[in-house]
């Protein structure tokens, strides 16, 4: 079953740990999209960055897809019943899926509208061409793919599956990430990938690497040798999936 590879969280903050995980990716053949945070946490706008924003350009060049990411990849620190949400969903996303950074189970749909366009637009003026849209911690509240198809959005994924929104399509696909939080999250979650990849062979599969696990020797030898395990079947473009 095909496999696809992908870096979360990418922004002008973790620049060392963007080029490290596609320094693991290249030694396994296979070029990850790229999740593209526009301004994360409210620290770090793209467009004030000329030089990363060149460094995207390049490698979207060179056959890396670029999602956008959310906008801000946080939430708030209380819960907003105004929003919309159910409360135990929202701690759910924000306290066990997540540190807080479920953004889009955060915001009410109008907000949460606004915020996909906004990013659009600043990944367009960086000179980007947006491929999908992924929500921060795969936190995808009731109305996203219905507001995803109406943009025309033809690839978004949540934990269990993968989507062309446009063609309202799915397909059951499991993920493969490593949580680093805390020691005890890292040790929980490298053994759910050492026993979850061999779903493989019924399932396609995503490998999600995220910055902080660059931080981490264990978690980088982990990576490298999961994308060795699944060399001759990567995909680059995230909707292959869905074939």
């Amino acid at each position: 079953m095909p496999v696809h590879v992908s870096i979360h969280d990418v922004s002008p903050l973790v620049s060392l740990e963007l080029e490290g995980a596609l320094e693991i990716c290249h030694a396994a053949s296979v070029r990850p999209a790229l999740l593209v945070v526009p301004d994360f946490h409210g620290r770090a706008p793209l467009l004030a960055d000329s030089s990363f924003c060149a460094r995207l350009r390049a490698l979207q060049g060179e056959g890396h897809e670029i999602y956008l990411h959310g906008f801000t990849h946080q939430s708030g620190a209380h819960f907003n019943a105004s929003a919309g949400h159910n409360r135990l969903a929202w701690l759910f996303a924000q306290r066990i899926a997540s540190g807080g950074e479920a953004e889009m189970s955060d915001v009410s749909e109008t907000e949460g509208q606004r915020r996909i366009e906004q990013g659009h637009r600043v990944l367009e003026q960086a000179g980007l061409r947006v491929d999908g849209f992924v929500a921060p911690a795969w936190s995808m509240p009731k109305w996203l793919l219905a507001r995803l198809a109406e943009r025309g959005c033809r690839f978004t994924e949540d934990h269990w599956h993968v989507y062309d929104p446009a063609a309202h399509h799915r397909r059951t696909s499991f993920v493969l990430n490593w949580a680093t939080r805390s020691p005890a999250r890292v040790v929980s979650t490298v053994g759910w990938c050492r026993v979850a990849k061999y779903a493989r062979v019924r399932l396609p599969a995503r490998i999600a690497i995220h910055p902080g696990d660059m931080r981490f020797r264990m978690v980088r030898g982990e990576i490298a040798r999961i994308l060795d395990w699944a060399k001759g079947d990567f995909v680059e473009r995230g909707h292959d999936l869905l074939s």
